[in-house]
């Protein structure tokens, strides 16, 4: 068994380690061994001391087993024949101060456009567990929330931190592509050429800020073979936005005009080979999971997933094995001194009836 590394998932346990040593002073302090037995004065007789230490030190060995199996010690071993294929993707994210629009519902209850999106990157991330996915937020600048990774628990909990005004306000759509391409660059291997990479552009968005023009990000997406599906979150229209006072204390909603572009995102979209969606379209993650599934997969070169194997059951057989061990061995010692004094005793007796002189 190819073994990676090894821990105690509940290292604490072993913190009980600590009491044999306490138990072996007290044991020697004592007229008496620790480990009373039937006939354990025999000990004491000449030549009975090292064939007696033996079941002690069996006994603490034993206990020392036992404590480590409460500890759960674990050994990781990469999966066999386990070959990672699929996509690198790259999710945008708008965090402006226009997501804050309350325009769609969830059940009875009004959702503002980011609380709308987020089951959208749930939805990539959950099921999605083959493809690297990284995560680029973007507001009035675009920077890398994280990097293309397989640990997909932990871009669950980095997106949960996502919230609007995390970043300077302001909507720089072609920055935001222009970082995504940077990631997917820098995580493509030589060998995957130009398939399996893809942006996913979540936005309200009309572009007001940033150095690149979305278009020309777009051109730049498509040379590289990296199709961009945009998703559009927002109405057209007015709709109702928050108003928040200087401590961030929401004091109202007024209504002001939503200012999505959806005709930007479908050119980003079509210029790359890629769709535009809705975000109220309830078919807009599985229509594109279907589109991304038709493209190439890309055959990482990453190491395979270590599975963790429990070595409890160990632990405890071969400390129960010690531990009975050491109780048959003093239980059959005992058993033997008290024939061997009934031996004695009885040839003693009977010298003593003869009158022959020992």
């Amino acid at each position: 068994m190819n073994i990676s590394g090894a821990t105690f998932h509940d290292p604490y346990w072993l913190l009980l380690l600590l009491l044999l040593p306490v138990i072996a002073w007290l044991r020697r302090r004592r007229s008496v061994p620790a480990l009373v037995v039937p006939g354990a004065h025999e000990w004491h007789s000449p030549g009975a001391t090292s064939s007696a230490l033996w079941p002690i030190v069996c006994a603490y060995v034993g206990i020392a087993l036992l404590v480590g199996g409460l500890a759960r010690p674990q050994v990781f071993v990469p999966l066999d024949d386990h070959q990672r294929r699929g996509y690198d993707l790259i999710i945008a994210i708008d965090l402006s101060t226009s997501m804050y629009a309350e325009d769609f519902q969830r059940g009875a209850t009004t959702v503002n456009r980011l609380q709308a999106v987020k089951p959208i990157i749930s939805a990539f991330i959950n099921e999605r567990p083959d493809d690297r996915i990284g995560i680029v937020v973007f507001g009035g600048r675009a920077y890398t929330f994280a990097p293309l990774t397989f640990d997909h628990e932990w871009l669950r909990k980095q997106s949960a931190r996502l919230s609007i005004g995390l970043i300077e306000d302001g909507t720089a759509i072609g920055d935001a592509i222009g970082v995504a391409l940077r990631r997917l660059r820098e995580g493509r291997a030589e060998e995957q050429g130009r398939h399996g990479s893809f942006i996913v552009l979540l936005t309200d968005g009309s572009s007001n800020k940033g150095s690149l023009d979305p278009r020309q990000a777009a051109r730049l997406a498509a040379d590289e073979g990296v199709a961009i599906y945009t998703i559009g979150a927002g109405a057209e229209g007015l709709v109702p936005v928050p108003v928040f006072d200087y401590a961030g204390n929401r004091t109202g909603t007024e209504m002001r005009a939503s200012e999505i572009d959806s005709l930007l995102l479908r050119d980003v979209a079509e210029s790359t080979d890629g769709l535009f969606f809705r975000a109220t379209d309830a078919n807009a993650v599985r229509d594109a999971f279907a589109r991304i599934d038709e493209a190439q997969k890309v055959e990482f070169a990453a190491a395979p997933p270590l599975v963790s194997r429990e070595l409890f059951h160990v632990f405890a057989l071969m400390g129960v094995g010690l531990l009975a061990l050491a109780w048959y061995e003093a239980h059959f010692r005992a058993a033997r001194a008290e024939r061997d004094m009934s031996s004695n005793l009885k040839l003693s007796t009977t010298t003593t009836h003869t009158g022959i002189e020992p």
